[in-house]
C-alpha cells in the first residue's frame, strides 16, 4: 500500500512524552480498510499500511497486557 503521509491525519499516544513513538492515521481504515503506520521521529518518510482487523487486535493485545514481558 502506498501512502501519502503528508495528507493523513496522524496520531500518537498520549503516553509519548519524547516524541519517539509511532503514529497512526485511524480515520484512514475507513475508507481504505488500511491503518497507516509511521516513525514520529521522520514524517516525511514511509508509512506502513495495516489491515485494520489486525490493527485494532494490536491495540487490545496491548491494552490487555499481552506485550507486558517484551
Amino acid at each position: 500500500m502506498t501512502t501519502e503521509s503528508t495528507t493523513q491525519q496522524w496520531v500518537k499516544s498520549s503516553y509519548s512524552n519524547s516524541g519517539s513513538c509511532v503514529e497512526w492515521a485511524p480515520t484512514t481504515a475507513a475508507t481504505t480498510g488500511t491503518v497507516p503506520v509511521r516513525d514520529s521521529k521522520k514524517p516525511g518518510g514511509p508509512a506502513l499500511g495495516v489491515h485494520a482487523a489486525a490493527f485494532a487486535a494490536f491495540v487490545a493485545g496491548v491494552k490487555a497486557g499481552d506485550f507486558d514481558t517484551v
